[in-house]
């Protein structure tokens, strides 16, 4: 009766009421985070965001793939006269002394109602979802629409990666490993139009949902089973799967790699378990038409890039190994990249500025690597060694084709699952040694990445602003650019916000210690009849 008393208030810790404040909660903060950098940047100031957005604009209008004109390399779209577009607009690009105020506006008179995309073939399900707003809004208020109607679209993503990792006690690390889908260059993306942001949104949520319906199949410990529904469980993963596989042409290659990934790290049990259950065959056949959706569509519109030219990118015609080598050389730079490498590659950060994101990482991944059993060690190896060789890999086959064309913020999607696993595996049983310094870290972890997002964000808005060579006091003194809101109420509004999910996101790694501790301390109560009965987690819930 003690066992079965102890488990219902486990229960009722997590009661559904519980994971829909999380998931609201953390929807709030990320849109608020992704919308203020949608308003920091300076229309396509992101990469290749004026070839997405164009196909968007063009998309919702009719014009799926564009068509053909001679002596123009790319698929053109025809652009509503409000959407007339000059390459004037982006005249600070690969020159960070400039400010963005290139006296040029979309849709101002003299600029071209076409333009030639190079996505104009890529899978349109992202495009509609964020296209629409264009039909109500016009010229820079439409760009600004997309980019926050994306960034709401990727906050979901994260909402739901959070309310699955805490829909169990067993949880202390996770909110330290999550806290990375909110560092700035995840942020840069969500709040962009690129679809490179929601593919990064959507593989967080599958990494921790399939790996938390994974432990609901195996079940052999009630402190990892997840107070959400199975059937709830399989809707994350279903559409964090499908969404993930269409969001540009490599995504289902991406997703047989995160799936494979969350397979290894839970074992055969939970695998065999899952595929020999009926039930999961509605979901795993809607995984598949969407997977496959995406590979007809990229074979039939040739979204795939074709052969390039030796001007086009480094290493056209290489060989695999060749390829493979050169990425290989260059993984700190993209490491750096996924870090933070703003702009279309013109805007690093010095490098000090970086330290206090390496701190936290390496804070997460050293634990996870030093203080865990050999198997959770082993996982996290090959989590890891995969984040480093699926880009070699990748590009070391086309590189033959299209050169050496990767960026640091394609892996993010793999570089985001090295922390989430790491977390995961710190928070499981072979973490147990470790639990004491969960808290103390998680709020160290939280603040070490929250100064690096507000430093990021206040450089990078004083970039287009002022530029790099003037100082800071020019930003209130003289601005020759100024956002939406204007650049100093938005990094007061950034640092607030970003002070806000500190203390909500350590707070939930508190809550969650206090409940593992307890809960501890409950199961050894229940296998010493003569042992006095400690507080039950239902009790703290309600001091709470």
């Amino acid at each position: 009766m003690r066992v079965l008393s102890s488990r219902k208030a486990l229960r009722v810790r997590h009661k559904p009421a519980h994971t829909r404040s999380v998931f609201w909660t953390a929807f709030a903060l990320m849109a608020m985070l992704a919308t203020l950098w949608s308003l920091a940047s300076p229309i396509f100031s992101v990469p290749d965001e004026n070839a997405h957005a164009a196909k968007a604009i063009a998309q919702v209008r009719g014009d799926l793939t564009g068509h053909p004109v001679a002596g123009v390399r790319h698929s053109v779209v025809d652009l509503p006269e409000e959407y007339s577009y000059s390459q004037q607009i982006v005249c600070y690009l690969f020159h960070p002394e400039m400010t963005a105020d290139c006296g040029f506006e979309l849709g101002d008179s003299g600029g071209a109602d076409w333009f030639n995309t190079w996505v104009s073939a890529y899978n349109p399900i992202y495009y509609y979802l964020v296209g629409w707003p264009t039909l109500l809004f016009d010229g820079s208020a439409g760009i600004y629409s997309m980019r926050i109607v994306s960034g709401l679209l990727c906050s979901v993503f994260v909402a739901w990666a959070f309310q699955t990792a805490m829909s169990v006690w067993r949880s202390r690390w996770l909110p330290f490993g999550l806290a990375f889908l909110a560092t700035p260059m995840v942020l840069y993306l969500f709040g962009a139009v690129n679809p490179n942001g929601i593919e990064v949104a959507a593989a967080g949520a599958l990494w921790i949902s399939l790996l938390r319906l994974l432990q609901h199949f195996d079940g052999r410990d009630a402190g990892v089973v997840s107070s959400l529904s199975r059937r709830y469980l399989w809707t994350i993963v279903t559409v964090a799967s499908i969404v993930l596989a269409t969001a540009r042409a490599t995504g289902p290659l991406w997703l047989v790699v995160v799936v494979g990934l969350c397979f290894a790290a839970t074992g055969w049990r939970a695998v065999r378990t899952l595929f020999t259950t009926g039930s999961s065959y509605v979901a795993l056949a809607s995984v598949a038409a969407g997977g496959l959706f995406s590979i007809l569509w990229t074979l039939r519109g040739g979204s795939l890039s074709g052969q390039a030219d030796a001007s086009d990118a480094p290493q056209v015609g290489a060989s695999f190994m060749h390829g493979f080598a050169y990425v290989i050389q260059l993984t700190p730079d993209y490491i750096q990249q996924a870090i933070g490498f703003f702009g279309w590659l013109d805007t690093p950060l010095s490098v000090a500025v970086y330290w206090p994101f390496v701190a936290a990482l390496a804070i997460l991944v050293a634990l996870a690597f030093a203080g865990l059993d050999r198997r959770s060690v082993v996982t996290m190896g090959i989590v890891t060694g995969a984040a480093l060789l699926v880009p070699a890999l990748v590009q070391g086959y086309s590189a033959h084709q299209t050169g050496i064309i990767w960026q640091g913020r394609y892996g993010l999607f793999l570089y985001v699952g090295v922390t989430l696993v790491a977390a995961w595996l710190l928070s499981g049983r072979s973490g147990r040694r470790l639990a004491f310094l969960s808290t103390r870290l998680t709020w160290i972890g939280l603040t070490l990445l929250a100064a690096y997002g507000l430093a990021a964000f206040f450089l990078v808005l004083r970039r287009y602003v002022v530029g790099t060579e003037q100082s800071f006091s020019t930003i209130w003194e003289n601005p020759d650019w100024e956002p939406p809101l204007g650049a100093l109420p938005l990094v007061a509004l950034y640092g607030l916000v970003s002070l806000l999910f500190l203390l909500w996101a350590g707070r939930l790694a508190a809550r969650s210690a206090r409940a593992e501790a307890e809960a501890e301390a409950n199961s050894v109560g229940d296998t010493n009849p003569g042992a006095s009965a400690s507080p039950e987690p239902e009790t703290e819930m309600i001091r709470a």
